[in-house]
Formats: C-alpha cells, structure tokens, sequence
C-alpha cells in the first residue's frame, strides 16, 4: 500500500456504477466459502456457483459468504443481481484503495476495513482491504486473497464457544471486525520490537543503514494511521445508527471495539513520536561523533603548530645560526619538540579535553 497510490487513471471514463476491479489481481481465481449455521447445527462448504448461496437466502439460519479475490466481473455481476446490491456500492467495493467507511443503505451495511499483516523478514506491512455487506440474516465478505484473520472466528463458530452461535448476524460481523483490529495488535508489537532493536543500534552503531530503517518505519506509521484513524469514525457509526440490523444486545460489544480502536491509534502516535526522537537522536549521535573527530584532529593539529614554528625557524638558509654549530644541537631541538608535545597533552587532559 502506497503513501498515495496512484489508481484515478484507472477509474477515468468508467461509467458510475460501472463494475472495474482497481487494484492487483492477488488470487489466481474467485474462491465462494460459505457458512450457515443456528444455535443447534452448522454447516460450511466450498461453493461451485454463487446460486448455491442465493437458495439460502431466505433462510432463518445466519448465512456468511467469504469471497476470495474481486477479479471476476461474472461472479460480482451476480452477487449485485442476486442479493440486491447497489451499483455504487459494489464500485467501491471493487476499487481495493477505498478509505475506510461504513454506509447505511436500509436493507444493508456496506463497510469497508483495511487488514494487515507484518512481515518479520523483509519488515513490511501488507494491506488487503476487506469489505463487509450485512443484512438481518447475511453476511458477505469480500477479500482480495485468500488467507485473513478470521479463522479463530470460523474456529468458535464449528465448536460453539461462547455467545457466537446464539446471537444474530451482527454479532458475527462485530466478531469478524474485532478480529481484524486484534490483529493491529500483533502487527504493532512486532513494530514495537522492530523499533526497540532500531533504537539499540542508534545509541551503539548508528550508520546510515539505521536512518533507512527509521524512514521506512515511519513511513509504516503514517499508512498505518491512514488505515486506523478513520475506522474510529466506522465504529463510532455502528454504535449510533438507528439500522435494525444492529441490536441492542451487540452495542456494548462494539462499544468495547471502539476501546480497542482507540488504544491502537495512541499507540501509532507514540510510535511516532518514538520514531521522531529516534531520528533526532541519531542526527544528534552522528554530530557529536563528528565533534569527537573535529576535537581530535583540533588537538593534534594544536601541538603540531609550536613543532611546525620551530622546524620552520631551523629550517631557513641563514648563515649565521649558531645552533647549527653545535655538536648537541639536534638532540637538543628533538627534546624540546617532546617538551612542547608532552606539556600541551598534559595541559589538554587536565583540561579534560582528552
């Protein structure tokens, strides 16, 4: 995910509505999962044909499609057709750069969350947007890839632990959501590391290696509140809307996510602020090795002044200097150079300036 991904040309002359995958193709065909399940049985599958969810549709169970991979114009055209979906909406679902959001259309909520991930080797942040369609009894998720973060969900939806399979179908979305934004936590503790060992290597070695490290973790900050900031206004939304969707039992669990928003979002800021102090102490390390250098070259070049002036008195062409005559004279001149080295050392580290 970019700073400031460059995806408009690809949305210019499209028609409003139009259905246009933007972004890239991450899965090598679209994958249908589906889970429908009650307080007494569940079921999940693989699913053929988008038709095979649609038959459930009126059912009283609490029905969950996963679609993996958005490429497929044929499957998309029949999840809007067949579930009713408005053509704006299936837009932004398709154009994977979408802030995220939560809209209230009456029959539906339409939501829109960035998933990540962090890569312990290379030390990047990977970004997949994943979209939520939930109505009274249906969930739809959209992802670009296979693989996410809900299976500790689909884990408590197979034994029945806990409220999950007793409650409606936006206790299941809440679920699916707090899982997404647990995941933040994974993701910033491993930065959190990233940035302690960073910070180490600052006080001991710093080098240019280091700087790169800081810029490209700050850079990580910023996308990363550039995912967080607005989901608090997402969930702030949930807790207010007057959509019969939402229960009232389910409040206080999504109450309790916007807790976790929260908590997330200091987090980015005081890793951010840990960033900018990283770089200022490195900018100050840097100088002060630089000082070190600047006093060590300064000394030296302070005893070698007096040593320079009297090599250079010896060395003119006068005739009469009568130190030339004498039998001791070099041996002389080479003690007085000590004298001067060795006093002007002892005076600079009584000084303290060695």
């Amino acid at each position: 995910m970019k700073l400031f991904p460059k995806h408009n040309k690809q949305k210019a002359n499209h028609i409003p509505g139009e259905l246009v995958h933007i972004g890239k193709r991450h899965a090598e065909e679209t994958r249908l999962s589906f889970i429908d399940y009650d307080s007494e049985t569940y079921q999940e599958r693989i699913l053929q044909k988008v038709d095979e969810a649609y038959q459930t549709k009126g059912s009283k169970k609490i029905n969950w499609l996963n679609v993996d991979g958005l490429h497929d114009m044929l499957i998309m055209e029949k999840i809007l057709s067949h579930f009713d979906i408005h053509p704006l909406v299936m837009e932004d679902l398709l154009n994977v750069h979408q802030r995220p959001k939560m809209e209230d259309l009456d029959a539906y909520l339409f939501i829109v969350l960035k998933m990540i991930s962090f890569d312990n080797v290379t030390n990047d942040i990977h970004w997949e947007q994943v979209s939520f369609i939930l109505s009274k009894n249906y969930l739809i998720t959209f992802q670009e890839k296979p693989g996410d973060v809900f299976e500790s969900v689909r884990e408590r939806l197979r034994k029945s632990k806990g409220r999950i399979r007793k409650l409606s179908c936006d206790y299941l979305a809440y679920a699916l959501i707090d899982a997404v934004i647990d995941n933040y936590y994974v993701v910033l503790e491993s930065i959190s590391e990233k940035i302690e060992a960073v910070e180490n290597e600052v006080v001991a070695n710093p080098s240019s290696q280091i700087l790169n490290e800081i810029h490209q973790l700050k850079k990580h900050m910023m996308l990363l509140r550039k995912a967080v900031w607005p989901l608090r206004e997402v969930v702030n939304n949930l807790i207010r809307t007057e959509s019969p969707i939402i229960k009232k039992e389910t409040i206080p669990f999504i109450k309790d996510l916007y807790d976790h928003t929260i908590q997330v979002t200091d987090s980015i800021d005081t890793f951010k602020e840990m960033l900018t102090g990283l770089m200022d102490l490195y900018l100050s390390n840097i100088s002060n090795r630089m000082n070190e250098v600047m006093k060590v070259l300064t000394i030296f070049a302070a005893i070698f002044i007096p040593l320079t002036f009297v090599a250079g008195i010896y060395g003119m062409n006068f005739d009469f200097m009568p130190e030339l005559k004498w039998k001791y004279s070099y041996f002389v001149l080479w003690g007085i150079w000590f004298l001067i080295g060795g006093g002007m050392l002892g005076y600079f580290k009584k000084k303290k300036w060695l």
